[in-house]
């Protein structure tokens, strides 16, 4: 053995753990541990993560791939908050749980059908980079702890992981299955792609779960977008619900079917709105006014405020506005959820969101109590539910030209649906998300010139919700059963 191979070898990462349960007469084994990624055969960073095996000697069950976005997340959204056999107890309505919160048993857990793997990408939860004595003072082979903080090179990580999981278990004749949220959302779409030509990783179905599958239209909605039209038409149906949620659209009566407010917004966003947008100054000047009087009817703000923003109201102005007399902010990922504006005479809000920042503790706080005490994990590491360091240094590591954005997700889905004949694809989101509104994926579905036998492996499907739509109680029921369908279908006979 060289040198070099005896150092990788030398290299221990911390102990993991393993327990065994039973989930509705499930028998499993719970096993936290850290994969060593390498860098030139040398060892990087190490990748942590939690897989569920069930104990069912004789059956070949699928294993599903789990992890979530941000980036920056860990994946103890997806694990506690909906896949897992135990989840963070929440309302029924998804709201935010008095301090401490309890871990529960989870009916709607996927072990039922699906053996489940955990992963948190580099410098999330327990993942971090090795920086060895070796390499401390060599500049030029140090790892940089913000290299695995980009698109390419993440993604990278995930199929290194996956495939490394696959061998170490034996799994390989397994069906194999990628689920994520927000940006991993983006990271699946990326990956039905990249795993079959970078790794031979062939799946049986990707689940893609409120996706951000562009990132234009998110640009625009979080800054200037006075140049844009598509974000503001994506997001107008989401505006809609929310104002009929809370009683304040003046175009749909409180009780509205859900279907006809969506039905009613997305021909105003894509006909009427979408010109409006389009034309600007060209457009007489009564037909302007229409537009947007009908505009502010549909979102339920004055029509001078809407006026005043050129009919391009922000999402964080839409939060602030629409409940404003009554002293509440919406919550940016989930509509339907309010909190108390804390600094009502300020001009831009700075309070906390009550559905991103307001739930932090307390998934924070279950998932050390799950890892750590459940499981058996013992590190001194901080467990990084939402590492803002890698949010803020993410980076289009694979842009050759400055001025180009960043690669979208969609053309990669279509080539893994192409090129996989077999894989299927499901696309959901909540209807009061948002961050990552769900008329952006109908459209780009839409849009995605699908051969008909193509079209008939792709489900897109929403549900009452947000961002997070699983913390509804009757939505998690809901899509843990469209997904056991999915699942069964896409895995086929085995």
């Amino acid at each position: 053995m060289s040198d070099e191979q005896q150092g990788n070898a030398d290299h221990q990462p911390p102990s993991g753990a393993s327990t065994t349960g039973t989930w509705n007469g499930v028998d499993y084994t719970a096993t936290a541990a850290w994969a060593v990624l390498r860098k030139k055969e040398k060892p990087a960073a190490e990748m942590f993560s939690v897989s569920y095996v069930a104990s069912s000697p004789g059956t070949d069950r699928p294993v599903t791939f789990v992890f979530n976005g941000g980036p920056g997340a860990s994946s103890a959204y997806l694990h506690i908050g909906l896949v897992g056999p135990q989840r963070v107890e929440l309302p029924a309505d998804g709201t935010v749980p008095p301090m401490p919160p309890r871990m529960v048993h989870n009916e709607e857990s996927w072990l039922g059908f699906t053996d489940l793997v955990f992963i948190d990408p580099i410098g999330t939860g327990f993942s971090r980079v090795i920086e060895t004595a070796d390499t401390a003072d060599d500049k030029t082979d140090k790892t940089d702890p913000g290299e695995y903080f980009g698109v390419t090179r993440d993604l990278e990580a995930i199929c290194e992981f996956m495939g490394r999981w696959l061998s170490d278990n034996g799994r390989w004749g397994s069906a194999v299955f990628i689920a994520g949220e927000s940006y991993g959302g983006y990271r699946t779409a990326r990956l039905t792609r990249m795993l079959h030509e970078t790794t031979g990783i062939g799946l049986s179905g990707a689940l893609l779960i409120s996706p951000a599958l562009e990132f234009g239209g998110l640009t625009a909605l979080m800054g200037r977008g006075d140049y844009e039209v598509l974000p503001w038409v994506d997001i107008l149906p989401t505006m809609a619900l929310t104002a009929v949620h809370h009683g304040r659209s003046r175009a749909f009566a409180p009780g509205t079917a859900v279907a006809d407010v969506r039905r009613g917004a997305e021909e105003f966003a894509t006909g009427d709105y979408a010109v409006f947008l389009t034309r600007g100054a060209a457009m007489p000047a009564d037909e302007r006014e229409r537009v947007l009087a009908r505009l502010a009817d549909l979102i339920g703000l004055e029509p001078e405020f809407v006026a005043r923003a050129e009919g391009r109201v922000r999402v964080d102005q839409f939060a602030r506005e629409l409940l404003r007399d009554e002293r509440k902010v919406l919550g940016r990922y989930d509509g339907t959820v309010t909190t108390a504006d804390p600094y009502p005479d300020r001009s831009m809000f700075e309070g906390a969101d009550p559905t991103l920042s307001s739930i932090k503790s307390a998934y924070t706080m279950a998932v050390n109590q799950h890892l750590r005490s459940t499981i058996g994990v013992e590190t001194d590491r901080e467990y990084s539910l939402l590492n803002l360091d890698v949010v803020l240094g993410w980076k289009d590591d694979a842009s050759v030209i400055y001025n180009l954005p960043v690669q979208g997700a969609t053309d990669d889905l279509r080539y893994g649906m192409a090129v996989n004949p077999h894989m299927r694809t499901f696309i959901t989101h909540g209807r009061y998300d948002l961050v990552t509104p769900y008329y952006t994926s109908d459209r780009l579905r839409n849009l995605m010139r699908l051969d008909p036998g193509v079209a008939d492996r792709l489900t897109v499907r929403h549900f009452e919700g947000g961002h997070m739509f699983y913390a509804w109680q009757e939505s998690r029921r809901a899509f843990t059963s469209a997904v056991a369908g999915f699942v069964a279908e896409a895995a086929g006979p085995r």
